[in-house]
């Protein structure tokens, strides 16, 4: 079996910005990522390339809350977070708060695979970008209208930091041939976050996480919460330790664990079976599934 699902942010769009255009982006955004990575996939590649493919298309989808078109901080300025597992050997790799890495996740993957490093932080990972040939970006690259415009509306008062319609946290889950599973997640935060907030997404547990005995989850959400709930953990340990499958554990951590402690938001995870869960408890997840059976479909508001 070989399998792979997608997200691109829980939370909620008013009726008046999901226009059918708008919807028609989203969905085209999430199944461009899905097919790049399924492509991976079916010429034999590892789920880890898959999973990176995958969320290299939404970073530079400007649609989404990742690489090029990421929320603004307080100050005006673009922090970027991403990680990757790989669930052969749980070996990971992670950045936080990066302002001038065009794609967060290739860095993610680099630190796993040229470093003896999980998690670079700011201007280290930012230096060790430089010393393996990752050309720099103007930390505005990643600006788009409508996040400059969701930034003025938080410093008006007008909504609460992080308040946009969708946080559009990326990520992708996938089963290989070899029956190896890998996650990875990409991030610009909140908009108007704190300068140097660190959210779920670069947080192994938290916000990603990948085993080859039980599953590979990729969350999004209210970070915050995340990371309290170890939400990508907590998956994998109802399956291994009370047996559940991989649609009972998600549903279990999202839909009664988060809510219990007030967070809002969802995963997408995906068992050694190629079992596929996508639950969220937010009015809405952009969100996305594919395998070998013939499945393609893609989701934007409830179930």
């Amino acid at each position: 079996m070989l399998a792979i699902a997608v997200h691109g942010g829980a939370g909620t769009l008013p009726p008046s910005e999901l226009t059918s255009e708008r919807q028609d982006a989203f969905r085209a955004g999430l199944e461009s990522a899905l097919r790049a990575g399924f492509a991976v996939l079916e010429s034999g590649g590892s789920s880890l390339d898959a999973v990176v493919a995958a969320v290299l298309v939404l970073e530079d989808d400007p649609l989404f809350n990742a690489g090029r078109g990421s929320v603004l901080a307080a100050n005006g300025e673009h922090e970027l977070d991403a990680s990757v597992m790989d669930g052969r050997d749980l070996r990971a790799g992670s950045v936080t708060g990066v302002r001038h890495v065009r794609n967060p996740v290739l860095l993610a993957r680099l630190v796993m695979d040229r470093s003896p490093h999980v998690m670079l932080a700011g201007a280290g990972a930012e230096q060790f970008a430089l010393e393996l040939g990752l050309e720099p970006v103007r930390n505005d690259y990643f600006t788009t209208e409508r996040r400059r415009m969701e930034l003025q509306r938080v410093l008006r008062g007008e909504q609460q930091a992080g308040g946009e319609a969708v946080l559009g946290t990326v990520g992708a889950v996938a089963l290989d041939s070899a029956g190896n599973l890998a996650a990875a997640t990409s991030t610009g935060g909140m908009t108007g976050k704190k300068w140097g907030r660190v959210g779920d997404s670069p947080i192994i547990g938290a916000g990603t996480y990948a085993a080859n005995d039980c599953c590979a989850v990729s969350a999004t959400g209210h970070g915050e919460y995340f990371i309290r709930a170890s939400v990508a953990h907590e998956i994998a340990s109802l399956m291994r330790y009370r047996g559940l499958d991989v649609r009972q554990a998600a549903d279990e951590v999202v839909t009664k664990q988060l809510v219990k402690i007030g967070g809002s938001g969802g995963v997408i995870a995906i068992g050694r079976d190629g079992a596929i869960a996508m639950p969220f408890n937010s009015p809405g997840m952009l969100r996305g599934a594919m395998d070998s059976g013939g499945r393609l479909e893609t989701g934007i508001q409830q179930r």
